[in-house]
């Protein structure tokens, strides 16, 4: 590497972005090419980043295996940035083995932390898992074992370990601190504040009550039999009966929750989930088939009998039934979790993320910017969306993930 790659690269090291870019803004061989990306993603350039990594990672020889590697891990934090989650993740996973075998640990550490984070955002918690192991297993840069903690607390979270997050970000705090990086000591404050603000709301009563993560995990710990609105399913003692994929039913069961322990009226219900208010003997003949499908799902812990209004949950003597729902309204709400950390996501990557088809998505996204709370630009494929962050109560229970005992 010549004097002025030299510097420039120092120079992005130190965090001095102009600098560097003074160095090689006129050199378009491979190097220069490489670290004027890197420059351009920290000035937040995303597009202009990742066109000019893939020229360099072209650039370079077959023969310069780890150049081609540095840049392939590059270029997946860009597409990390930027919520492209559609590709696949071998190329970053054989470019993490490379750095690896070749005497480059510190950018195969950041190669298996994109791959953990990129795996916590798509709802993998087991692949996240094991590349994070890849991260833990060695010595770490301040900077790094930072966003290990990170994404280790965003696992534990998800998973409802509130204890184990909370350690996880008090060791985050301390690495942040050491990296003397002030953005990442903001990221580190923010995700411990989230902690303590509201992730659901238990109905009852006619009222909501808002729970932060650690009341959700006594709940979830407790005897009581929890219609999760959040996540879409029914927990019970280690017991996880999943309704995700089939909203209607999860519909029906969570009317029939918020009901108990009375029954809800046969009209009532045809109005809320058929959305209709002219139901006849056809959407009935329906309820009574879908009734029947809610049993088979929540059979072992919960019973519905038929009254002579309606439908009426029943548990077992001594177990309560608890109504959990997002801490906001609306079908948008899992969306608005994931645009709220400020990044920029493509339709398809949302709707990966939350397991929908991309019209869903786009529809969903056409309502939210109608009401102001999110915002695109772009055209086509470079259409990305950004949310304002959501401030009050964190979305944590929104996001894709497992609950314990998956």
């Amino acid at each position: 590497m010549d004097s002025l790659l030299t510097a420039a690269a120092r120079a992005l090291a130190a965090g001095d972005v102009l600098t560097a870019l003074g160095h090689v803004s006129l050199r378009g061989d491979p190097p220069a090419l490489a670290l004027r990306g890197v420059a351009m993603a920290q000035l937040g350039e995303l597009e202009r980043a990742r066109d000019l990594l893939r020229q360099a990672q072209r650039g370079f020889g077959r023969d310069e295996v780890l150049a081609r590697a540095r840049c392939v891990v590059a270029e997946a934090e860009v597409a990390l940035a930027l919520r492209d989650l559609a590709g696949s993740s071998t190329p970053l996973l054989a470019a993490a083995l490379a750095l690896q075998t070749r005497g480059d640990p510190h950018n195969a550490q950041q190669a298996w932390l994109i791959l953990a984070r990129r795996a916590l955002l798509l709802g993998r918690p087991q692949e996240a898992l094991t590349a994070l192991a890849q991260v833990r297993a060695r010595a770490q840069a301040p900077a790094l074992a930072a966003m290990a903690a990170l994404t280790e607390a965003a696992l534990a979270a998800c998973a409802l370990q509130v204890p184990q997050a909370e350690a996880a970000l008090l060791l985050a705090a301390d690495a942040a601190q050491a990296s003397g990086i002030a953005a990442l000591q903001a990221e580190v404050a923010h995700a411990s504040g989230q902690l303590a603000q509201p992730a659901a709301r238990r109905l009852g009563e006619g009222a909501a009550t808002p729970l932060d993560l650690a009341a959700v995990q006594r709940l979830l710990a407790s005897p009581a039999c929890v219609i999760d609105g959040c996540r879409r399913g029914v927990w019970q003692s280690g017991q996880w009966r999943s309704l995700a994929r089939r909203p209607l039913l999860f519909a029906l069961l969570r009317a029939l929750g918020q009901a108990w322990p009375g029954d809800v009226d046969r009209d009532q219900v045809i109005a809320e989930v058929f959305r209709t208010h002219a139901g006849d003997h056809t959407h009935r003949a329906r309820l009574r088939v879908d009734i029947g499908r809610v049993r088979s799902a929540v059979q072992g812990l919960l019973e519905i009998e038929a009254t002579d209004t309606g439908y009426r949950l029943r548990a077992p003597a001594g177990i309560d039934v608890a109504v959990l729902v997002p801490p906001r309204d609306g079908e948008p709400a899992a969306l608005e979790a994931l645009l709220a950390d400020g990044a920029a996501w493509s339709t398809s990557a949302l709707a990966l993320a939350v397991g929908a088809s991309q019209r869903t998505v786009q529809r969903e996204l056409a309502a939210l910017e109608a009401e102001g709370a999110v915002r695109s630009h772009g055209r086509g494929r470079a259409q990305r969306w950004l949310g304002a962050p959501l401030a009050g109560f964190t979305t944590i229970l929104l996001l894709p993930a497992s609950l314990p005992g998956d």
